[in-house]
């Protein structure tokens, strides 16, 4: 689904990945893990195509077309998703206006007939009751007076809305309690632990990777990937930390 090669690239001109390789198949969840300021977030930035950041090397492939000649919405489109580690506030915008115009853009880009208001009510209520959230929250402006679990699965209701096939998802954990990270954890199993689906998850601790086990973990360390292996390497860093791996 997702091949990447010899990826570098850049952000105001400063060299944050520095030859990457990765493959990721349908079916599959891959971590990946590594120290502060390895280049874990601009490799989602890179692939969800995010305006300042320039490749200067390599080739993405995703569905066997050139990643990188897509727009940012064209990558959408084609079923990629990204969550972000702080999801923005946008005020004056509601939740359900912004999911279904997001959901009827992408479905008029591939072909599709657009989602009727009454369709996608009962869509989203499906979605955001699986997340423990009321629709009175999803009337609200989006992630408006959000507390960080909230907007956390603001984004589980809005990847479940738009059912992409491929999900990067950039430290999703960060800053949910024990409760909130098993919801969490467990809507990324529920929408895309499926076959014709695959992750990319980019996380710090062990902790989630308990709850969404992936098939493989990756060490990215000053913007390549140094080792990789199964879920037990998730177990060995952190015991160990990323020291001896990472040097």
């Amino acid at each position: 689904m997702l091949k990447i090669d010899n990826l570098h690239a850049t952000i105001a001109d400063k060299p944050i990945l520095k030859g990457l390789d990765l493959s990721v198949n349908a079916g599959e969840i891959h971590a990946i893990m590594g120290p502060n300021g390895a280049g874990k977030s601009t490799l989602g930035y890179v692939l969800g195509g995010r305006a300042g950041y320039e490749v200067t090397e390599g080739a993405v492939t995703f569905d066997g077309k050139d990643l990188l000649d897509m727009g940012a919405d064209e990558r959408a489109a084609a079923g990629l998703f990204l969550g972000f580690q702080y999801p923005v506030e946008i005020p004056g915008v509601s939740n359900v206006q912004f999911l279904r115009t997001a959901l009827n853009a992408q479905r008029r880009a591939r072909g599709d007939e657009e989602m009727s208001a009454g369709d996608f009510l009962r869509l989203s209520r499906a979605q955001a009751d699986a997340l423990g959230m009321s629709m009175d929250m999803m009337k609200r402006p989006v992630n408006v007076g959000f507390s960080g679990g909230e907007k956390k699965r603001n984004e589980m209701v809005q990847m479940g809305i738009l059912d992409p096939k491929l999900a990067i998802l950039d430290e999703t954990d960060s800053g949910l309690d024990i409760d909130a990270l098993r919801v969490v954890g467990d809507g990324i199993n529920r929408i895309m632990r499926k076959p014709d689906k695959a992750v990319l998850l980019i996380t710090h601790y062990q902790r989630l990777l308990e709850i969404v086990e992936p098939d493989f973990v990756h060490v990215l360390a000053a913007g390549r990937i140094v080792r990789s292996g199964g879920a037990e390497l998730a177990l060995e860093l952190e015991r160990e930390g990323y020291g001896a791996i990472a040097a």
